[in-house]
């Protein structure tokens, strides 16, 4: 029978005990109706103690079935009831309340698409996503859930792609753009080519993930459940000699129901479990409940800057014509640069692009020099784009440039000079952009009592020192090799605590895993930063690090909570056993209250998503 069948059976039969107990006595009937509450409610109770045994697993349910076979044995049917049908009820209502802290991975899994619309030449037949194979041509319209993570082919759309990073605002993706399964068109239409299906799509990946966090344990999970190994079989003991030393065998099987440590074993997973849940929401990857107690035990932050404190993107920041309009500038610079490979050419297309000046004509005869840029023709002129040096090699006058140079160099920007063969025609600079929301974050993590926020790169000193400045960091080491951000990571383990490394989860892998708790930033579908990295924040911002780190703060602080009120119930009840004043009815019942209170406390963490932008989770 089912725990919701058993309390719908159980509950009439106790309340008809109690009311013919307080009436009538111990008649006949009230006995047996009794032993039918015990037998229905105890007889699982007494199976799985049985169970456990033959594993030598000494657990709650032999203390219960200690307490209860004793109480029958001298004759105490109501109180044998009334135990039975508490730690019943209990069990159930404890079930409900974890499931609802379980909820987040359910909802997780509600977003899974339940079918697909594949085109098949003119048609479109609906399939399930299993058998969605690579290659395959999905179509999505709007309010469908996209079943595969792929790339546009036709069509543009806004996306909601909050029940994989947890922003409410909808991203528009078009033709080219990468798309991920589970993400909801809220209007438009997309046509994608299927890259990754089923159990290899990014949402099957991150529910695995979440899974898998949800069944790890924390250290002091573990700690409580070797205690509790010890602990269990030392009330059986003490029970005992109790009944030796008083021959009161009503205290000694009182002690085996308050004895049962049901609120301290549960007082941490419960816990880890809304946390992680929760993080999801949010989207953050919290990977079990080691991470989330390291995470809220961080001293140090260390940031890795390109990709991390930057945007990872050379962007153009300034366009100066020298006699030439700046657009027209850009669009000479764009024709320049088509066939270049080189970062800061690709970053003079794409603002070109987004000005909408790319142009079909192309450049003729050019002439790529090695650490100073390229030459060109278009339309019978010569022209240059580079840097200083190519410009000084062809003798180009830069005294018109000299003082805006300087001025750029100083806010540690790369330039492009653009000159025809006579003159300088503009300049053009590019820089790796510092994220909109660095600068709060750092902040906030100084609120929260982080000891020290460092940025550790591989970049020159001079672009580092302008990133830490401009962010008020505590501190920057620059020209670092792998191996060397691996040392400067044990050094401020060493000198200050738990060390909390945030990268981009590729580069990073020797400092991510060396640090107490390794975090990427990594926007969905970064498969590798999800394998390599402790903590993920699946969105492209840095912002939700500082979530992160409070909810497993929180968490933390629910589970001392948890454990003091769970000891602290466990020690009133003691009390009242050897006062006189606690019976075996009512032992149970504090008992499941305060199981039942810890597992209401850590719900409480659940509420920490409510106060952040609405997910559709």
């Amino acid at each position: 029978m089912s725990k919701k069948g058993s309390i719908i059976l159980g509950t009439p039969l106790v309340l008809l005990s109690f009311i013919l107990y307080k009436t009538v006595g111990y008649h006949l009937v009230t006995i047996i109706l009794m032993l039918a509450t015990a037998l229905l409610a105890g007889g699982p109770i007494i199976y799985r103690a049985l169970v456990a045994l033959r594993y030598r697993v000494i657990g709650i349910d032999l203390l219960v079935s200690i307490a209860v076979v004793g109480a029958l044995a001298i004759g105490e049917f109501w109180e044998a009831a009334a135990v039975t049908y508490l730690f019943m009820l209990g069990d159930y209502l404890e079930s409900r309340t974890l499931e609802k802290s379980r909820s987040s991975i359910k909802s997780l899994m509600a977003l899974a698409p339940e079918t697909a619309r594949v085109r098949e030449g003119a048609n479109e037949i609906i399939v399930s996503p299993q058998e969605l194979k690579r290659g395959m041509s999905v179509v999505i319209k709007p309010g469908e859930r996209i079943a595969a993570d792929g790339v546009v082919i036709e069509g543009s759309a806004y996306l909601d792609q909050s029940s994989l990073t947890g922003e409410s605002e909808p991203v528009h993706k078009e033709v080219g753009d990468e798309v991920f399964s589970g993400t909801l068109i809220t209007n438009g239409y997309l046509v994608i080519e299927a890259l990754k299906v089923g159990e290899e799509s990014t949402f099957a990946k991150i529910i695995h993930l979440v899974e898998e966090a949800q069944d790890a344990k924390a250290p002091t999970q573990k700690f409580i459940e070797r205690f509790s190994k010890y602990y269990t079989p030392a009330i059986i003991a003490i029970a005992l000699i109790t009944y030796l030393i008083t021959k009161d065998i009503r205290m000694a099987l009182t002690l085996l129901v308050i004895g049962c440590p049901g609120a301290l074993v549960i007082s941490v997973p419960v816990s880890i479990v809304a946390a992680i849940g929760t993080s999801a929401k949010l989207g953050i990857l919290l990977k079990g409940g080691e991470m989330v107690e390291k995470l809220g035990k961080v001293d140090v932050t260390a940031f890795d800057k390109t990709g991390t404190l930057t945007q990872g993107k050379p962007t153009v920041t300034t366009i100066k014509g020298y006699g030439m309009e700046m657009d027209e500038l850009l669009r000479l610079s764009a024709i320049g640069e088509t066939y270049s490979e080189h970062p800061l050419g690709q970053a003079i297309i794409d603002a070109a692009q987004e000005r909408v000046l790319l142009s079909e004509q192309l450049p003729e005869d050019v002439d790529h020099i090695q650490g100073q840029g390229l030459t060109f023709s278009l339309e019978g002129e010569r022209y240059l784009i580079g840097n200083r040096a190519l410009l000084e090699s062809h003798q180009i006058d830069l005294s018109v440039v000299m003082e805006d140079l300087a001025r750029e160099s100083h806010l540690r920007r790369s330039v492009v000079l653009v000159a025809s063969a006579k003159e300088v025609l503009g300049l053009i600079a590019i820089s790796d952009q510092v994220r909109a929301e660095a600068g709060e974050v750092i902040t906030q993590l100084r609120s929260l009592g982080v000891k020290k926020s460092v940025m550790l790169t591989g970049d020159n000193r001079a672009t580092a020192q302008a990133v830490a400045e401009y962010l008020n960091l505590d501190e920057f080491k620059a020209e670092l090799m792998p191996g060397d951000k691996v040392d400067e990571v044990k050094q401020l383990q060493s000198e200050y605590g738990k060390v909390a490394l945030i990268g981009d989860g590729i580069n990073d892998a020797p400092s991510l895993a060396t640090a107490d708790v390794g975090i990427a930033i990594a926007g969905a579908g970064n498969d590798v930063a999800m394998e390599s990295a402790d903590v993920v924040l699946l969105g492209e911002k840095l912002s939700p690090l500082i979530d992160a780190i409070k909810l497993s703060r929180l968490a933390v602080a629910n589970m001392q909570q948890n454990i003091f009120f769970a000891l602290a119930v466990a020690a009133f009840l003691l009390v009242g056993v050897l006062m006189g004043g606690v019976t075996l009815s009512v032992g149970m019942l504090v008992h499941e209250l305060s199981v039942l209170l810890v597992i209401l406390n850590a719900v409480r963490l659940m509420r920490y998503a409510k106060g952040k932008k609405k997910t559709i989770i």
